[in-house]
This record gives structure tokens, C-alpha cells and sequence, in this order.
């Protein structure tokens, strides 16, 4: 028998001892999954406050006794940051929610960032043993993550996880969005000294510009953010490195090893006609001003249009997030526009079942070819392809194909394109000696996360071209396991 063989064999057996187990607890998987609690949308869309409500006490106590406590726990494999998922989820079984809150952070610097945003649907919980062999609704590792964490921070008890003795080594972290954070949580705790500089005023990159409060409230990630701040992270807002400070200064300033996350803040357009009318903008943009610089009050310098009748182009996460957004802002129509089927969507499903809830229109199958603006440069109308779906693509999804002849047109008095961002090109253009991909991504080693500068790491969109928040903090992990052991030498 082959390594891959026992493997094999071994899973099996861990999965027949997980059966055994679970045939004297018949009332324990008959329990239905709980169902996340959630304001009305008719509040919703008047409000920015979140709408995810959290899980009761007695709620998570329910869902977490429905773990069985697998022999093999799959759903770590699913974790990229390797939570010990059955671990905490049995504290809080026990009712020792601090402890689980503990467990949480051994291994992850937001835990209430990701028990909202990361999509579990895909990863641990996608392991679970429930769906892969008893074809039920697997563990709600995701709300059981974000209970723990809650309940830590709105106990007063919040622990700052142990610290190593400092070993005088600087390490500069240029970022300060999940992948950043995460690395510096490791570092710190290692021992090193850690800077994090960020290139807005406000710390937390993408979770804070990106993501609007209905979704992830701002007070949450403040709360995060503080606790690396109290393990001793040193944050440097409105420093942009690579031009406030080259790499050079960095090394001047003493700091051993560099972790490059700053993210891909560079938004992409279809280069279609029109697209430089007022009133067409990217998700980015959008998103940043009213996240992060007030655009949706009206006393601030830079307001943003209310639109009235606003399509998004794209059928992500962000396009999910700036649909909302429209809708809050006072928007009558507020319309997804996208070339694929809803099948084909990559959004988080929860994601979509809200924008449904809040009136959100679906125009699927259509894809933009041009935008007509007014006499004053204005957009007005958006004409449209009707496309229908061919053969699969390199992703394995179906590619849209254009139907002939079949136009129309829409009216639109603001247009937001949500179509996929660039890598920052500020640091790979300016830090001499890395390999930097056709896309404009740095080239690592995938393993250790080192480019070719031996002291600079990176991770996050920065290095993937787009990432989830949890494959961005896993980036953040290896990069400070490698870095460690590089340094340790």
C-alpha cells in the first residue's frame, strides 16, 4: 500500500469511526441547523446598521452540541488560518465561551471580522462530516466563530493573547488589511518589534473602505485592531511606502523584514463607450467614499450622488455590497447587471438572499456594450447585451455569448462598475529587484510567501490579484511562519 493508499484508508476509517459515534446521538443530528437572526429588510434598507443580528446564548449552546467531534476534523483542513475548530466549538458546548473566544485567537487575529465576512460556506464548513457523508446541513462554524468573539468583547473580558520576549528584530508590515493584520499577530507574537504602515487615515485597509457597516460595523474592526495594538503592533497611518518611504528607508530605519499587503485598490472598466460620462464610477470609489469619507451626508466635501436609478455592474461580493449600498442611499431602482447566470455568481449566496429581500433587482444575462449620457456629460441610459450562456471557460464556468441582434436599453442616472480590482502597482514598480507578474502581481515562493528580495514577503490581492479576507490572513500566517524561521537562522 502506497503513501496516498493509507492515506486513503486512514480517512475512510476515521469516517466509519465518526459514524459509530454518531449512531448513539441520534437526537444530537436531528437538530436543525440554527438560522442566523437578521433585522427586516423594510428597517434594513432605511438604516446602516448590521444586519446579521448574531446568535443568542442559547442558540449557540443548541448548535454547537450538534459537533461530533470527529476523529479527523476536516473542517480545520478547510481553514486557512487552522482555527481548531472542534476545540472551540466544544468550549462553547461546555459553556465556556471565554475559553473558545481563547481558542480563536490562538491561531486568528480577527475572529469577529471572520465569523461575519469569510465564507465558511466554502471552506471548514464545506468539510464538515454532515454535508460530505450524512448529506445534512453542516455545523454553523461561521455564526458559532462569531458568537464566541462577541460574547468576548461585550463581556469586558477581553484577552491579549501571550506574548514572546522581545528580540529587538523591526519588521515592517506595509498594509494594514487582513493579510497585514495577520501577519503582524503572528509576528508579535514571536517576539519581533512590528510597524504597520497604512496609506489612508484610517487603519484596517479593506475592511474598512470595502466593506460597508450593514455587512461588518467599523466598531468591530476597531475592537480587533486595538487588541493587536495592545499585544504591541505599532500602527503609522497616512505613510505611503514606496513613496512617503522607499525600501531603502525602511532599512535605514533598522527593519530586518518587510511584509508587503497593500492590497489591489486598482479598479478595472470594460473599456466600453461612455464609461468617462459623470456618474459612472468604480465599486472602489464608491465604496471608499461612503465607508470611509462620510460621501452619503451631504454636509462633508465630498458627497456622492444619490442616485435614483443605479445599475452595478458585476456579480461579486463588492457589487452585492455597492447594490446595498445604492439601495440605502436612497436609490428607487437599484439593479444588478450581469453577464452570467445567478448560478454562475460568485457572491456569497446569504449576500444575495439579502440584496433580494432589500428590492434588489437581477438583470442577469446581460452584459453593458455602451452608456449614453445627457447634454450636460451625464449617463442617462445604459444599453445592454442580451447574452446566454456556451461552453464552460478556463474557471470552469459557462462563458456568456452574445445573442445577435438582441439590444436594449435601460434608464440610469449612476452606474458602478464592480467588475474585479488590480494589484497596487506602487510597490512593485518601485521596489527594484522583484519579479512582478503579467497581471501586476509579486511573485512568491506559494509555500513561504518570499519574493525575490530574500527580506520582503507578501500576500493578500497584492499576490493573488483578489482574495477573500480568510485566504489573505492565511497568506499573512505562512508569510510569518517562513519569515521566523528565515530570521531565526
Amino acid at each position: 500500500m502506497d503513501n496516498k493508499e493509507y492515506l486513503s484508508a486512514q480517512r475512510a476509517e476515521s469516517w466509519r469511526e465518526a459514524l459509530r459515534k454518531a449512531k448513539p446521538n441520534k437526537d444530537r443530528i436531528g437538530i436543525t441547523r440554527v438560522k442566523m437572526n437578521e433585522l427586516s429588510p423594510a428597517h434594513r434598507i432605511t438604516c446602516n446598521e448590521e444586519v446579521n443580528q448574531g446568535l443568542t446564548r442559547e442558540q449557540a449552546l443548541v448548535e454547537a452540541s450538534r459537533c461530533l467531534d470527529c476523529p479527523e476534523p476536516l473542517c480545520m483542513t478547510g481553514c486557512p488560518v487552522g482555527i481548531n475548530i472542534p476545540k472551540f466549538v466544544k468550549n462553547i458546548e461546555r459553556g465556556e465561551f471565554i475559553e473558545a473566544a481563547k481558542t480563536l485567537k490562538e491561531t486568528s487575529a480577527l475572529p469577529a471580522v471572520c465569523g461575519r465576512v469569510c465564507p465558511q460556506e466554502k471552506q471548514c464548513e464545506s468539510k464538515c462530516f454532515y454535508l460530505q457523508k450524512l448529506k445534512k446541513e453542516p455545523v454553523a462554524i461561521g455564526y458559532l466563530e462569531r458568537f464566541a468573539a462577541d460574547y468576548e468583547r461585550e463581556s469586558g473580558q477581553i484577552s491579549v493573547p501571550e506574548i514572546s520576549h522581545r528580540n529587538g528584530i523591526k519588521i515592517a508590515v506595509v498594509g494594514s488589511g487582513p493579510a497585514g493584520l495577520s501577519f503582524a499577530g503572528d509576528m508579535i507574537k514571536k517576539g519581533y518589534s512590528v510597524t504597520v504602515f497604512e496609506a489612508l487615515h484610517e487603519i484596517g485597509g479593506v475592511l474598512k473602505y470595502g466593506i460597508p457597516e450593514f455587512r461588518l460595523p467599523n466598531s468591530i474592526v476597531d475592537v480587533e485592531i486595538d487588541n493587536l495594538r495592545k499585544m504591541g503592533v505599532e500602527f503609522i497611518p497616512d505613510c505611503i511606502i514606496g513613496k512617503t518611504l522607499s525600501y531603502d528607508d525602511l532599512h535605514e530605519m533598522g527593519f530586518k523584514g518587510i511584509f508587503v499587503a497593500s492590497g489591489a485598490g486598482l479598479p478595472r472598466f470594460m473599456n466600453i463607450p461612455g464609461e468617462n460620462l459623470i456618474g459612472v464610477m468604480s465599486s472602489n470609489e464608491y465604496l471608499t467614499r461612503v465607508n470611509l469619507m462620510h460621501a452619503a451626508d451631504s454636509t462633508y466635501d465630498t458627497p456622492v450622488f444619490p442616485g435614483r436609478k443605479v445599475a452595478i455592474i458585476g456579480g461579486g461580493n463588492t457589487a452585492m455590497d455597492s447594490v446595498r449600498t445604492a439601495r440605502r442611499l436612497g436609490a428607487e431602482r437599484a439593479i444588478i447587471v450581469y453577464r452570467r447566470s445567478e448560478d454562475e455568481m460568485p457572491a456569497r449566496l446569504e449576500e444575495v438572499k439579502h440584496a433580494k429581500e432589500e428590492g434588489i433587482e437581477f438583470m442577469t444575462l446581460h452584459n453593458p456594450i455602451e452608456y449614453i449620457g445627457d447634454e450636460k456629460g451625464r449617463v442617462k441610459l445604459m444599453r445592454l447585451q442580451k447574452m446566454e450562456l456556451g461552453e464552460p471557460d478556463a474557471s470552469g464556468r459557462r462563458s456568456p455569448v452574445a445573442i445577435p441582434g438582441a439590444i436594449e436599453e435601460i434608464e440610469v442616472d449612476m452606474v458602478i462598475v464592480s467588475i474585479g480590482v488590480s494589484p497596487n502597482p506602487l510597490i512593485p514598480s518601485t521596489f527594484k529587484g522583484l519579479t512582478v507578474s503579467k497581471h501586476g502581481t509579486i511573485v512568491v515562493d506559494q509555500d513561504s510567501m518570499q519574493s525575490d528580495l530574500p527580506d520582503l514577503y507578501a500576500g493578500g490581492d497584492i499576490v493573488r490579484g483578489g482574495a477573500t479576507v480568510i485566504l489573505a490572513m492565511g497568506d499573512g500566517r505562512r508569510a510569518a511562519a517562513a519569515m521566523h524561521e528565515h530570521l531565526s537562522r
